[in-house]
């Protein structure tokens, strides 16, 4: 429901979570509603509060907790009574909620986050797999299948305000994982895994679109995030209005940036502004970030590998070519010789942009770096990003939550194991290990996991952005049972 009434709201400050307005129930048909608001907005007797409180149904954070208690005997155990609390089953369709009802059982982040998520959901799915939940990964994949299939892409989240914009494309990561756990070896494995081909092309395709890719002077291709609106997003109208407010820019160029900002899942970073220091100065669309093009060369080779092990020769080639071309550009545009490190590139200065950032790690993750390269970037993330409870996300100190001083779960990952694949195991243990202490000390005060962390200062609560801090949290849980499986012997809890 936008319009007059939802203006006022978000603009209000009613809420301190610009999120908890747009997730809320009518109690009513939306045009009695808001006749009755035109009707009585101007009485000098008006509360609008009080108007929001007896017109509609404000979302919950979480389930009822007595349901699902918590065990705070240590981390593992809170994380395993956890899930219950966020799981969610078949959803039921309410007409006028802003949820897109799913069909099959899905975990989603906690607190504010009630919804799916895309790239958290393959965070997640790491911890599920090794509790053996391989059912619900595979009822998530199929959701974000079916959203593919309804909408012609994976939203964001399961939310209509979500569906302007996608994340992170990691389903070719999810269904890799569910071949290698569970169909490589099954009888039939390799034709189960067939049906899901489809939506990898179609994943692929929709990236492919003119208006998320870039041609290079060489005619090599490479993509940016991207949102088909220039609104402010709903579910941060006042925050989006503010920025650009105090811009001096068009406010519509600067919604849009803000929004692919959001596609990329790092809202808000450095990586996407000018000046650093300033979000206002940001251009997420004229920027061709490094991991977004490792996971693409991802999605490619994985359709490459399936149509071989499908022995279709001619698709398999095809999607290998596009695989190779995109790591030969990887390579060209996003590594910086002289400062030994992956960098985001910005098309309109054809220049690398200045920000050190944990993007640097993905080229690892996906073996594109060569090892000379994967040397150089080990050896900046322990100097200058590894600090007492794990990698901090950039160098940039600016308030925004995916800067300094803080550390989160997936990262954290993507950097063990892309060291890992390089044999820098004890360098990836040391990584690993300093994230459990984080979280066991932080766990020992607060009895709860988060979705981010101060890892200058374990001590410290994490804070920036555009909401306070949420606890749950998906991809920690799924991150954090994923390393204690690896680095057990060596954290004592």
């Amino acid at each position: 429901m936008e319009g007059e009434l939802f203006e006022q709201v978000q603009g209000s400050g009613l809420f301190k979570d610009s999120k908890t307005f747009v997730d809320a129930l009518p109690k009513s048909e939306p045009e009695a509603l808001l006749a009755v608001y035109q009707e009585e907005k101007n009485n000098e007797a008006f509360d609008l509060q009080a108007f929001v409180d007896k017109h509609f149904s404000l979302p919950r954070a979480a389930q009822d907790e007595g349901r699902h208690p918590l065990d705070l005997a240590s981390v593992e155990s809170y994380i395993s009574s956890l899930w219950p609390r966020l799981r969610r089953e078949v959803d039921d369709h309410h007409t006028y909620d802003t949820l897109i009802p799913l069909q099959y059982p899905y975990i989603v982040p906690g607190g504010r986050f009630r919804e799916i998520f895309y790239w958290d959901s393959y965070f997640t799915m790491l911890g599920l797999a090794d509790i053996g939940e391989f059912a619900l990964i595979e009822a998530m994949i199929q959701n974000l299948v079916d959203l593919q299939d309804r909408l012609g892409h994976i939203p964001n989240g399961n939310r209509w305000y979500f569906v302007t914009r996608s994340q992170p494309p990691f389903l070719s990561l999810m269904l890799s994982l569910l071949w290698d756990k569970v169909y490589e070896e099954k009888e039939g494995g390799l034709e189960h895994m067939v049906q899901y081909l489809p939506a990898l092309e179609k994943e692929h395709a929709f990236w492919m679109q003119d208006e998320r890719t870039v041609q290079l002077a060489d005619d090599m291709v490479l993509n940016h995030y991207w949102d088909s609106s220039s609104l402010p997003r709903q579910e941060a109208y006042k925050e989006d209005v503010h920025i650009a407010n105090i811009s001096g820019r068009d406010h519509a160029t600067v919604y849009r940036h803000l929004r692919a900002g959001a596609e990329s899942g790092w809202d808000f970073s450095s990586r996407w502004c000018l000046d650093p220091q300033d979000l206002g100065t940001i251009v997420t669309t004229d920027i061709l970030p490094v991991d977004l093009n490792c996971l693409l060369f991802q999605l490619e080779y994985t359709l490459a590998s399936f149509y071989e092990k499908l022995e279709e020769g001619a698709k398999a080639a095809q999607f290998g070519a596009l695989a190779e071309r995109r790591k030969l550009a990887i390579q060209k545009y996003f590594w910086h010789e002289g400062a030994g490190f992956y960098f985001d590139y910005y098309v309109p200065g054809e220049r690398h942009m200045p920000v050190y950032s944990l993007a640097a790690v993905f080229p690892l993750f996906m073996e594109i770096a060569n090892l000379a390269q994967a040397e150089r970037v080990k050896a900046i993330l322990l100097e200058r990003f590894l600090k007492a409870g794990g990698l901090v996300s950039t160098l940039e100190t600016t308030g925004q939550q995916w800067d300094s001083p803080n550390g989160w779960a997936p990262l954290q990952w993507l950097a063990v194991a892309g060291f890992k694949h390089y044999g820098f195991e004890d360098e990836a243990k040391e990584i690993g290990v300093k994230w459990l202490e984080l979280l066991n000390e932080r766990f020992a005060q607060d009895k709860k996991l988060l979705e981010k962390y101060d890892v200058l200062t374990p001590q410290q609560t994490a804070g920036g952005g555009e909401y306070g801090v949420q606890e749950g949290f998906g991809w920690t849980n799924g991150v954090t049972l994923r390393l204690l499986k690896l680095y057990r012997d060596a954290f004592k809890d």
